[in-house]
């Protein structure tokens, strides 16, 4: 319940406590209705297990909630995501929380349940992957997917030389915001300088180190005269690159990862020279700032609002790719021998 009705429920019930002769405690009868004042109760959802990126973007969500004081709850699905995510998010409406912050493994799957959510009196937003434009408020991205797509291809051209074939390695094929990213480098493809450029195939990892690792080699043993990989996810990036390494092939890997597993793995003379990161302490900040002001009414999610969160600045709601709302936390940054070490320690 919203604070403002809450405290609308008490006022109107002082008169009546006050022509009371006594307050009766303990167990009233069967048909007697529990007042219920509410509290409030965040909760953030990820998609999958627990990885470091993860773990980031949930110490960033905890700081703001600890500094406002309020109760939250950290949620991760285990090997079945898609039912897992369900059933929690079913608990959680259940239990009546604030707002629930979800990472949608199918957004899809999601939709019913978030929107019953919704309809119950509970805030939703997402983070990383979107929900359905139906099945949020607002949706927090790490960086516009126009930016990426355009980032990632110029990396690909660059590792290329801008000829041969290339391959991607993504997350899994229901994970929308790769396939985003995925459906938006097609588009960015089509412009002459990459006429020179073949994607021979896109392989999931189910963002598993095995897995991911398993596709990479299948990749390059399959593709002999594949010059560059791209990887979509942290946990692609690391395993392809080991698994290059293991094969001696001569392939160019970039995408996403993380410093600190990348930091022994980056560097001209190997596979991957460079790579990129959105910042997952920002991510799970800005996550925790909205979900408390879509709660308390401070902002409504809708195009064209402008909101201050804290030390992190001014951000304006803007109209998505998929019609529904988003807040872009960032822009990516590049990685490579001459800042690693700087950001290993960190992340």
């Amino acid at each position: 319940m919203r604070r403002a009705k809450a405290l609308g429920l008490v006022l109107a019930l002082l008169p009546v406590l006050a022509g009371c002769g006594t307050v009766r405690r303990g167990d009233g009868p069967a048909n007697e209705k529990v007042i219920d004042l509410g509290s409030e109760v965040y909760a953030m959802v990820f998609s999958g297990a627990s990885g470091v990126y993860d773990d980031i973007e949930a110490a960033g969500f905890s700081e703001i909630m600890e500094k406002a004081n309020r109760e939250y709850r950290i949620l991760k699905p285990g090997m079945n995501a898609a039912k897992d995510q369900r059933d929690m998010i079913r608990e959680l409406t259940e239990e009546g929380v604030s707002c629930i912050a979800v990472a949608p493994y199918d957004a899809d799957a999601l939709e019913d349940v978030l929107k019953d959510a919704i309809s119950r009196g509970i805030d939703v937003c997402s983070f990383e992957r979107p929900a359905t434009p139906a099945s949020r408020e607002m949706h927090i991205n790490p960086s516009g997917n126009p930016e990426i797509a355009e980032t990632l291809m110029d990396a690909v051209l660059d590792l290329t030389g801008g000829e041969g074939s290339w391959a991607i390695l993504s997350a899994s094929s229901t994970q929308d915001r790769q396939n985003g990213w995925i459906g938006m480098m097609k588009e960015v493809m089509k412009a002459d300088r990459f006429s020179g450029l073949e994607l021979l195939e896109i392989a999931y990892g189910n963002d598993s180190y095995q897995t991911s690792y398993d596709q990479t080699r299948a990749l390059l043993s399959t593709y002999a005269d594949l010059r560059a990989i791209l990887c979509t996810t942290a946990t692609g990036l690391q395993a392809a690159c080991d698994a290059a390494a293991d094969l001696e092939a001569q392939v160019r890997i970039t995408g996403f990862g993380l410093p600190s597993a990348m930091k022994e793995k980056i560097g001209d003379d190997g596979s991957c020279p460079y790579f990129f990161m959105t910042n997952p302490e920002d991510v799970g900040r800005l996550t925790g700032y909205i979900s408390v002001a879509l709660h308390e009414n401070q902002i409504s999610g809708e195009a064209g609002e402008s909101f201050r969160a804290g030390d992190m600045g001014t951000f304006t709601v803007t109209e998505a790719a998929d019609k529904g709302t988003e807040v872009i936390a960032g822009t990516l940054f590049k990685l490579d021998s001459g800042n690693i070490d700087e950001w290993s320690g960190i992340f």
